[in-house]
């Protein structure tokens, strides 16, 4: 018998939460049929645990698997920003930068950005909201100039372009006809937000991550890719710190 599995209680086995850090997370599982090992990974803002699972495995198994990395698991949510709700005298991250965000009632309702300061009027119930649906039309807008300007490069007519709200990818080509990109991503720095677009343009040629489809990467992006990647990678979760 597998370690992890003797070693969890007939409870464990069967308990679909588990505790961390004094809040219950639900564990949510996921079969694949290219998956060939149970994955494990919390949510990017630490609302559920994910387990990436082959067809064949049992699903007792997978959620003893997820309480046997019960500190580990703990672990990555200790490092989780610390959610903060936008609020007046706060901070939005807008293109990279952190704009205080001013509000008064007599300001415009649509907010408007001034050096390094986000004003924004009307009632102050329903701020985030607003602010929310403000930062997801500016993404759409850089997002479908960002697509127009890389499939010119790449010699391709423009594809529609929609937004996603997915904690686990930052975009998806959807049967070269269609991409997403993760609204998120406008909080970031522009060089970042171009870099998934770049993918997703260079996927509409190449549906897979062969050296064609790197090499046509590397032809249309301005920028260097691996420094995009990392700062995802060190920053990503801190774009789930402000708005649920």
């Amino acid at each position: 018998m597998i370690d992890w599995l003797r070693g969890a209680s007939a409870r464990q086995a069967l308990d679909p939460e588990i505790e961390l850090g004094g809040t219950r997370v639900p564990i949510v599982l996921k079969r694949l049929r290219s998956a060939r090992r149970l994955t494990l990974r919390l949510a990017p803002d630490g609302s559920e645990v994910r387990i990436t699972m082959p067809a064949w495995a049992e699903g007792r198994e997978a959620i003893a698997f997820a309480h046997s990395r019960t500190g580990w698991l703990a672990q990555q949510l200790a490092k989780l920003p610390p959610r903060a709700a936008p609020a007046p005298g706060g901070e939005v991250r807008y293109r990279g930068q952190a704009l205080r965000l001013e509000w008064a009632a007599q300001h415009p309702r649509r907010p408007a950005v001034a050096n390094d300061t986000l004003r924004i009027g009307g009632p102050e119930t329903g701020l985030e909201a607003r602010l929310k649906r403000w930062l997801e039309a500016e993404a759409l807008a850089l997002a479908e100039a960002d697509m127009r300007d890389y499939c010119a490069v790449a010699g391709l007519d423009p594809v529609p372009i929609g937004l996603t709200r997915a904690q686990r990818r930052w975009g998806s080509c959807s049967d070269k006809s269609r991409i997403r990109i993760n609204w998120r991503l406008v909080q970031a720095p522009d060089f970042v937000r171009r870099s998934v677009v770049a993918h997703e343009v260079a996927h509409l040629v190449h549906f897979d991550h062969s050296p064609a489809f790197h090499c046509l990467l590397a032809r249309i992006f301005e920028g260097e890719i691996s420094a995009a990647d990392l700062w995802l990678k060190e920053h990503g979760r801190g774009l789930y710190a402000s708005f649920g």
